[in-house]
């Protein structure tokens, strides 16, 4: 090369090097995110102090992200309180009050969760119970509804993941009674197949039951996305601890039914109305039960069940922490762990013979309080705690904001990111829950609204009559009043006390003015 075309292919490779510095860098990746959903699990976790429970997966998954202590649910149960927190509108704005209302039946122009991150450029991939069981609303997720191969059979597709048995002979008794239950009343919940016994304990590996065969689709799933370009929004939701506690025997080997105590308030609360029960409806689908009494009975489950019971949800729990064990690893040996927030969250508590019940859909906060904790890239205060309030609501704005999106202005919550930032600021001064008592499980039968509100010290509940056709409430019919520092079980109702008029007063004024009122003063 001569010295002259030398010299210009020297100006030329400059020109090229100043041009190059000058050019946009292409955009980051965004974080994926992975959204798991735990069926009606209460904070019954070692990282919420529960020295019973046997879950080291999620225990260090909490040493690594942050916990939130007092995290309440909008509605105790299982669709309201999914459609709320997927739409980030509370109950009397989506008008999903109870399992069989359909939001997108009654809003269909709603956009959800995944439906907006979609619009900023996530892949979007749903497996196990996000929405409902029977109701996934695909129209949600660009891949909706991914099931284990063996679970595609057609007779199936609207069969709930939790009915799924071991037991040869369980599974032809099932099929005996759906088909009789059928002849009666050919549409169902689980399309019929929520029947057999509450619990099961087969020596089969882990991914003979659903859970664990979903697990292992989700780790397929996640490896493809990971070669993808966009970032991805996987909604994984996980079926037990739900009923039947049908898991694997060695989770139940892990414990001593003995050592598990007993319910620590086995009454429904002294002076408590009439109608703040369930009629336990749901456990009373399963072999021996439909005749249990209604918990404001007199009605008393044996010792030897109780502990039957508990002793399968806690093998259920178990069973749930050990699979996302196996699913964090996996992520970690593919690269994607440290690139994915992570938010791991129950849709509602449950009692295991609180209140002499069994199961949720109640007010109070063995129902409403649920675990939530979030781990994601470059976080502050890993391992850190709070005990600030927050609500399940709030999963979609923070989401929103820890991915660099824009949170919508409709949304009905509150990013919980500044509170990550500093967990002991002030945060929410309160919390807000309802649920529609509807007249055949009522122990009166009637039907009324319940409208709860969970401040620091107090919990406080109004119950009104209720036009379910206009959706608006009547005349208020009782008050209750907990004192949540001195009876955390709420085994008293104190609300006609005069010596607390004045606070059941504040109350309810607070409650009137709603959520609006109660977020914090600089979020």
């Amino acid at each position: 090369m001569n010295k002259r075309y030398s010299t210009y292919y020297l100006l030329f490779l400059a020109f090229i090097s100043v041009v190059a510095c000058k050019s946009p860098k292409k955009e980051t990746k965004k974080p994926n995110i992975l959204f798991v959903s735990i069926d009606d699990l209460r904070p019954t976790l070692g990282a919420y102090g529960d020295t019973i429970a046997i879950t080291p997966n999620m225990d260090q998954f909490a040493a690594e992200g942050m916990t939130f202590r007092q995290t309440f649910t909008q509605v105790a149960v299982c669709a309201p309180s999914r459609a709320s927190l997927m739409t980030g509108l509370r109950p009397d704005s989506t008008r999903v009050w109870h399992l069989g209302d359909k939001f997108r039946d009654i809003h269909p122009n709603t956009v959800t969760m995944p439906q907006y991150f979609s619009e900023f450029g996530y892949h979007t991939v749903n497996l196990g119970k996000i929405f409902h069981n029977y109701m996934p609303d695909s129209i949600s997720w660009d891949e909706p509804d991914l099931r284990p191969a063996q679970y595609l059979r057609p007779e199936w597709l609207n069969r709930d993941g939790e009915t799924f048995y071991i037991s040869k002979e369980i599974n032809e008794s099932q099929v005996k009674k759906r088909d009789s239950l059928l002849k009666l009343r050919p549409v169902r919940y689980a399309d019929g197949w929520n029947t057999g016994p509450a619990w099961e304990a087969a020596a089969v590996h882990d991914t003979m039951y659903y859970d664990g065969a979903q697990t292992e689709l989700a780790k397929r799933t996640l490896s493809r996305l990971a070669k993808m370009d966009a970032p991805f929004y996987m909604g994984l939701g996980y079926f037990r601890p739900h009923l039947p506690f049908a898991v694997p025997k060695k989770y139940w080997d892990l414990y001593d039914a003995e050592k598990i105590p007993l319910a620590p308030n086995p009454n429904v609360p002294k002076n408590a109305p009439g109608h703040t029960m369930n009629s336990m409806y749901e456990l009373r689908h399963y072999d021996g039960f439909n005749k249990i009494g209604h918990p404001e009975s007199d009605y008393r489950m044996s010792v030897d069940t109780t502990r039957i019971l508990k002793h399968g949800y806690y093998a259920s729990v178990s069973y749930v922490d050990a699979l996302l064990g196996d699913l964090f690893s996996h992520m970690k040996k593919i690269g994607i762990y440290e690139n994915t927030i992570i938010i791991l969250w129950g849709d509602h508590g449950w009692k295991l013979g609180d209140h002499n019940s069994w199961g949720k859909m109640t007010n109070y906060n063995i129902d409403l309080k649920v675990p939530m904790i979030i781990r994601y890239p470059n976080q502050e205060n890993r391992g850190a705690q709070t005990f600030e309030i927050t609500e399940l609501i709030d999963m979609f704005p923070s989401l929103c904001e820890l991915a660099g999106i824009e949170i919508p202005d409709y949304i009905q919550g509150t990013s919980f990111v500044p509170l990550i930032k500093d967990p002991k600021r002030q945060w929410k001064k309160a919390a807000f829950s309802q649920f529609h008592r509807r007249p055949k499980v009522s122990a009166d039968g009637k039907r009324y609204m319940g409208y709860s509100i969970n401040t620091k010290k107090y919990h406080y509940i109004e119950w009104y009559t209720w036009d379910p056709k206009t959706g608006t409430k009547g005349e208020l019919k009782s008050t209750e009043l907990y004192d949540s520092e001195n009876d955390p079980h709420e085994t008293v109702n104190i609300a006609n006390e005069k010596i607390h008029a004045t606070v059941v007063k504040e109350l309810s004024q607070q409650l009137a003015e709603g959520w609006q009122k109660a977020r914090p003063n600089n979020p």
